[in-house]
């Protein structure tokens, strides 16, 4: 675990950051979009609406633990 930490503060924080903030970006389409297949999924035309504050909540936090995990991978593995 201590070989680890010490790989990771030697790269530069902005490779995570980086990639953190463009999974986020291109992340927030994409769910967006399986948002409203999966609400209007016995529609035979899918509408694209806005999700509730409580649903916004919901992917924002999922959003928030998978880029964490995608940007912490692209500094491990690099």
């Amino acid at each position: 675990m201590y070989h680890l930490f010490c790989h990771i503060n030697k790269l530069p924080l902005h490779l995570f950051t980086i990639s953190f903030i463009v999974f986020l970006f291109l992340n927030i389409i994409e769910n967006l979009i399986h948002y409203n297949i999966g609400i209007h999924s016995d529609d035979n035309n899918v509408k694209i609406i806005l999700p509730t504050k409580r649903d916004w909540i919901r992917i924002i936090i999922t959003m928030f633990v998978f880029a964490f995990l995608q940007g912490f991978f692209v500094l491990l593995f690099m």
